[in-house]
């Protein structure tokens, strides 16, 4: 049987005029028309829409805890394998002419910035801190919460949860889309992914349906990360002397969660107009060099040798024990109380949420990846996505996170770091570390340096949703559009934050709306593996004979 020509054209119908003009009107109004619904459900019927998407969340993650850990070890083995297959590795993002757009540099700034940079300044600290008091070793009894044998307990749950498996979502999402869309020369969308399996199909309803949950999923992940970002945010203004945003417990109230959107998507936008190449760049560029700072006062003035000795460690439980991390599914026994209930519990809120967060992050952050990775190949694009960015966070948890253990188990911090709210927690150890002053001044950059990942993480969010809305085109979008992404996703997350209550029940609110929405397009991944494959090992076959693989190499002679 011989080896067909691949797919390099797929027709996706736009709007020749009007004000969804370049758009595929099925694909932005019905896109708009769901999160815009999300949005004025939860103002208007806040009570309501609590008690559905609860027991529709309660549904997902008690009858699919095996689909999201074992998704996830597919697409961790995917990647090694994907880098070690010589016929995979070797071929580039785009065509053999096509060089990296962006230097190492920027390329990691902007990946970093965009991945997982907000959250990481939330959870580095705070995330070790959790574990270091309970995690499953505990529950089982091995070790001991909140004492030094359960140091390293802490990380290996944390290195989990930040390491490959948050990349290789990523990495997936990313490898398709650039794959098809570089070297076939299909449009820069969702549906593109799957075209080895279902054809010019896709031109139509399901490629849609396609696009349609990337949008939704992209809305309600980003939501996700904007909202633990705005929640710490609010407890910077507050350390450097804004007051009136807090409530007695120490998390947003409705006003600094209204400033907070405010000034966020306000910056977001204008970044978003200005494009990828200027203002994304730019900004992602700050918030690395401010990184680098920060990071550098915890190896220099935090718990150093700690740190070191967590990180050294960390990897090593990490990286044996990861075998069976990928692939443990906890099952309650059904006595309420007992250790496998206990186990199941804490894997549903930690492993199995930050599953379908990464997911649900997916589109955006693969569908970024690939804009800024064309011309590197596949074997360089999984190291770079893969293993650099896990190790900055590996750095980060153990310096910012081992210096506030080390604090409290070693020092004299007592509960002034591990009593406040999560977002608070990396002011409180600077504040603890330096004084009031000193601890001012720093808190001032850490404020700036929240404040640039929030703009980079909102405004490339906004760009990635218009290119899937406008069929993968690139160029210059209309700006009510970006400015209506902008306002809807700053309204998600207000209306979440406000609609779930106090007392941190409007993260719940978003968590419990992410993990829905993340669900269809973990489905859409597994078909990408599928394609990605098909696609890679039908390429091996056709240079075998000479048949023409990207849209700008001529067949062999």
């Amino acid at each position: 049987m011989s080896i067909k020509p691949p797919l390099t054209d797929l027709s996706i119908e736009t709007a020749d005029s009007g004000f969804y003009a370049g758009f595929s009107k099925q694909v932005a109004i019905i896109s708009k028309a769901i999160v815009a619904a999300l949005v004025v459900w939860a103002v208007v019927f806040p009570e309501q829409a609590g008690a559905i998407l609860n027991s529709i969340n309660s549904f997902i993650l008690a009858n699919t805890a095996y689909w999201y850990i074992w998704i996830v070890a597919l697409f961790v083995l995917l990647c090694i394998v994907l880098a070690l297959w010589p016929a995979a590795g070797r071929m580039k993002l785009g065509v053999d002419t096509d060089k990296p757009e962006f230097s190492n540099f920027s390329w990691f700034s902007m990946m970093f910035g965009a991945g997982i940079g907000v959250g990481m300044l939330t959870w580095a600290v705070a995330e070790p801190v959790y574990h270091f008091q309970n995690n499953p070793e505990v529950i089982m009894g091995i070790t001991e919460g909140g004492a030094a044998d359960n140091v390293r307990m802490a990380y290996k749950w944390s290195f989990l949860h930040w390491g490959l498996g948050a990349w290789a979502c990523y990495a997936i999402a990313g490898l398709a889309l650039g794959f098809f869309c570089y070297r076939r020369g299909l449009p820069l969308t969702m549906r593109s992914s799957l075209t080895p399996l279902f054809g010019k199909a896709l031109a139509g309803p399901l490629g849609n349906l396609v696009d349609i949950v990337a949008v939704v999923a992209t809305i309600l992940g980003v939501a996700q990360t904007l909202g633990f970002g705005v929640e710490q945010f609010v407890s910077g203004l507050t350390r450097i002397g804004f007051g009136g945003l807090t409530n007695e417990s120490g998390t947003a109230n409705t006003t600094g969660i209204l400033v907070a959107i405010f000034v966020i998507m306000a910056a977001s936008t204008a970044s978003a107009l200005s494009g990828v190449g200027k203002g994304i760049k730019w900004l992602s560029n700050i918030n690395m060099g401010l990184s680098i700072f920060l990071l550098g006062f915890f190896l220099l003035f935090g718990s150093t040798f700690f740190g070191l000795q967590a990180l050294v460690l960390g990897i090593w439980d990490y990286l044996i024990a990861l075998p069976e991390l990928l692939f443990t599914v906890w099952r309650s026994d059904g006595v309420e109380g007992s250790v496998a209930t206990k186990l199941e519990g804490w894997q549903g809120g930690w492993s199995v949420f930050y599953w379908a967060w990464w997911v649900a992050f997916a589109p955006f952050v693969g569908l970024f990846l690939a804009r800024i990775s064309k011309g590197r190949t596949i074997r360089e694009f999984v190291l770079g996505a893969m293993i650099v960015p896990s190790l900055m966070c590996f750095v980060w948890f153990t310096w910012a996170g081992g210096t506030a253990i080390d604090l409290t188990l070693n020092g004299d911090a007592g509960e002034a770091i591990f009593g406040v709210p999560d977002g608070d927690k990396i002011f409180a150890m600077v504040v603890h570390m330096l004084g009031a002053s000193l601890g001012w001044v720093m808190s001032v950059i850490i404020v700036v340096l929240l404040m640039t990942y929030l703009v980079t993480t909102a405004d490339s969010a906004v760009l990635i949703v218009n290119t899937i809305n406008a069929a993968g085109d690139e160029g210059p979008k209309a700006r009510p559009h970006i400015y209506f992404w902008g306002i809807a996703l700053g309204g998600v997350v207000a209306a979440l934050l406000i609609a779930g209550g106090q007392g941190g029940g409007g993260l719940k609110a978003i968590q419990t709306a992410m993990v829905i929405g993340a669900f269809p397009f973990s489905i859409v991944m597994v078909l990408q593996c599928v394609a990605l494959v098909k696609a890679i090992y039908n390429d091996s076959k056709r240079e075998q004979a000479g048949i023409a693989t990207t849209t700008a190499q001529e067949p062999a002679e």
